[in-house]
């Protein structure tokens, strides 16, 4: 498997989704990342292209045909082509197939590019559109990486003696899902406070998903901010998610996306849903983030 080693850590990208699925700090041994158990979630850090989210019945509309999606699209189930490689960098591409033609009748390509420096990974996306003259390309795009927590189990610690910091007092209202669809109504999570306390119990109705929120830095750490954390930075996105699936699983995900779920009610027009992005041929989309481990 593709691997990326530093002074201090080392990454694993499988080429089945360029999906990472090691991050480990050399001097402790810790893996940070989610081994994917099956018996609860069964991924590392699935990349989510060309859909974040859920579509009403897994459909939707373009120019007036129905086409079917499922929940976040198909790039994490595709084989990327490993294209370029130096000792800090691993770049994985994604072009449109008959395949994907049918499910999603765009042309792209995806470029994922992971470079490790220190104990810091930066993921970054290139999109381009290749089409001929007069075809757009309609898409999101984000990130779904599943962190340990607890971090060290053998020390007797608990996902509950975990928390996400952030770097001042925030105040954040989820977006309520229902079937993983948004259902319109937000509900209070955080009122000026810069910790926000992990339970199961804050999971219990599906993922909690932010839009308009002022920062763009989010630590996972035990709530008295000792031991081992994993630091995400997110310039320019405009949604994020966290999630783990509750009761009981021994991970958190913190998701940075460039875009969400559609709403409750009937399939809609690709353009129309919110979140989607255009690009006309030839031009670009370029997002990248971080994640940052430490002992």
């Amino acid at each position: 498997m593709p691997t990326l080693t530093s002074a201090t850590a080392r990454v694993e990208i499988a080429a089945h989704g360029a999906e990472l699925t090691s991050f480990v700090d050399l001097a402790s041994g810790r893996e940070y990342l989610w081994p994917a158990d099956p018996a609860q979630w069964a991924r590392h850090a699935p990349l989510l292209f060309p859909l974040v989210g859920k579509l009403p019945d897994d459909t939707y509309l373009h120019d007036g045909r129905a086409y079917k999606l499922p929940q976040h699209g198909f790039a994490r189930d595709q084989e990327f082509q490993l294209i370029a490689e130096d000792a800090a960098s691993l770049t994985f591409q994604l072009m449109a197939s008959p395949a994907s033609r049918a499910i999603f009748p765009f042309e792209f390509e995806l470029r994922v590019r992971y470079e490790l420096r220190g104990s810091v990974l930066t993921v970054g996306w290139h999109v381009r559109n290749p089409a001929a003259a007069g075809h757009e390309l309609l898409f999101s795009i984000g990130a779904h990486p599943a962190f340990n927590c607890p971090l060290r189990p053998e020390a007797g610690e608990q996902f509950s003696d975990y928390a996400f910091h952030f770097d001042h007092p925030v105040t954040l209202a989820r977006q309520l899902l229902r079937g993983g669809l948004r259902s319109g109504e937000t509900a209070p999570v955080l009122t000026n406070a810069a910790t926000l306390p992990l339970s199961y119990e804050l999971f219990k109705d599906d993922a909690l998903v932010f839009e308009h929120f002022d920062f763009t830095r989010i630590t996972l750490q035990k709530t008295d901010r000792t031991g081992p954390f994993v630091r995400m930075q997110f310039n320019g996105f405009p949604y994020l998610g966290l999630w783990t699936k509750s009761p009981g699983a021994a991970f958190v995900c913190i998701e940075p996306w460039q875009g969400v779920a559609s709403p409750v009610g009937a399939p809609q027009e690709l353009r129309d849903k919110e979140g989607i992005l255009t690009l006309a041929p030839s031009q670009m989309f370029d997002a990248s983030y971080t994640i940052e481990i430490g002992a």
